[in-house]
């Protein structure tokens, strides 16, 4: 378990910063700017909460402790040094991108198929999981590539790239089934 009994440790003050096996690295490193931003998108899902209740509070309570399992999971390099780590790394694994899936395929069975693009909007709650949809586009892009230079668990990836999927739907969800969203109108100011 992580004890933080002091919040500033001052080993950061150059410009770099620890991963999970306690090689330094530059702040700005690939890997570090993909668990910082699944750790920004778990920041912006916590403002979506305060807009959130009952079902669909309990499913993105469920998320942010996925998105720190992640977090967890990017900032441990060497997946295959996992077997000799003194404590076993945390990874992300296939159950939670398929219960996701399960939870898309749930709250989309109710919805409207789409005849347009949607807005970002409607209710609060459907603006900022449309915000977190986005974030978490940009979590994925960085968490690809990393994966170009660096091993990366395929399940953080799959994870995101669900995760999108989970934001739109839960927003229509989010804006009374659908019947509230904002269409596109394809030049409609022209």
């Amino acid at each position: 378990m992580v004890v933080l009994n002091k919040i500033y440790t001052r080993t950061g003050d150059k410009g770099t910063t620890a991963l999970g096996n306690g090689d330094r690295v530059s702040k700005h490193d690939a890997r570090v700017n993909a668990y910082g931003t699944s750790d920004e998108l778990n920041a912006t899902l916590g403002v979506a909460r305060l807009h959130a209740s009952g079902e669909i509070d309990a499913l993105l309570s469920a998320i942010q402790n996925d998105l720190f399992d992640l977090g967890a999971d990017l900032c441990r390099p060497d997946l295959a040094q996992d077997a000799e780590a003194e404590y076993p790394p945390l990874r992300m694994i296939e159950a939670q991108v398929t219960r996701l899936e399960a939870e898309i395929d749930r709250m989309n069975a109710d919805l409207n198929p789409l005849r347009s693009f949607i807005l970002p909007g409607g209710s609060a709650l459907s603006a900022h999981l449309h915000i977190c949809r986005t974030v978490a586009r940009r979590a994925e892009r960085l968490a690809t590539e990393l994966s170009e230079v660096a091993e990366v668990n395929p399940h953080v990836v799959k994870y995101l790239n669900r995760l999108s999927d989970w934001f739109f739907v839960a927003a229509r969800v989010a804006n009374n089934n659908g019947s509230d969203d904002v269409l596109w109108v394809p030049g409609a100011n022209r």
